[in-house]
């Protein structure tokens, strides 16, 4: 018992932190964007399962799409406008490439090393951030999740109380350090928080907006419809420096 009492105390206590060390944003007072939609696009993390769909519905959508992955052949997907250009993330040369030449970013950055600190997130979207700078690429789209900031324990009671404090907790402190990062760079920024990622259909109907998620109960939409909110934010600037939770 005093075990459960202590376990529910540090998950509580992490829930906390993680709202005070992300982002917490505002909507409003946004400059006006530039004439015409970004058509060259850099997709980051473009094997995973969310930025394979990027990049499907960037090709579908007409827009000329870079594709930055370690491994080419993971991406599976060929296109006479789709270049994969091999490379790490954490490589600031390989990224600089990458961007050289963009219009737009869109990250689905992630990986599956749980179980110890790490800082491939933040370190890998730094890196971005600085070749964004230096090619004056504006407009940058970046996935993280709910459960952090002004969006803390949005994900449901069995995540807030199980699987981001037993499972995920030094790969949330690192979306807090990416957000962080993301809100004091100088680009026109949207972070996308989506609920509990599943392998389901695009609906092409989800919620999105500040205070999405549920305190109680677990929050899904699918990578399908989080890339397509993703895309929309590419001309859109009704999260402009801000973050939105998206989910069904």
């Amino acid at each position: 018992m005093k075990f459960f009492l202590v376990f529910l105390l540090y998950a509580a206590a992490l829930s906390v932190a993680l709202g005070r060390r992300g982002l917490r944003s505002t909507v409003g007072g946004v400059p006006p964007m530039p004439e015409g939609r970004p058509t060259r696009i850099l997709i980051v993390g473009a094997t995973g399962g969310t930025g394979r769909q990027l990049v499907e519905q960037a090709l579908e959508r007409g827009h000329e799409v870079t594709a930055l992955a370690r491994h080419p052949s993971a991406l599976r997907i060929e296109h006479p406008r789709l270049t994969v250009v091999q490379g790490d993330v954490l490589d600031y040369p390989s990224v600089e490439t990458a961007v050289r030449g963009q219009d737009a970013v869109l990250s689905a950055l992630g990986h599956k090393q749980f179980f110890r600190p790490t800082r491939i997130l933040s370190e890998g979207t730094r890196n971005v951030l600085r070749a964004m700078d230096a090619h004056r690429v504006r407009r940058f789209v970046c996935e993280t999740a709910l459960g952090i900031g002004d969006s803390a324990g949005r994900m449901g009671l069995y995540y807030t109380f199980f699987v981001i404090p037993v499972i995920l907790p030094f790969y949330f402190w690192d979306k807090t350090r990416q957000e962080r990062l993301i809100a004091a760079s100088g680009v026109d920024w949207v972070v996308v928080r989506p609920g509990v990622l599943t392998n389901g259909a695009k609906r092409g109907r989800y919620r999105h907006g500040r205070n999405i998620g549920s305190f109680l109960w677990t929050v899904r939409i699918s990578r399908a419809d989080v890339a397509d909110f993703m895309l929309n934010q590419l001309s859109d600037n009704t999260y402009l420096r801000a973050a939105a939770g998206v989910c069904w």
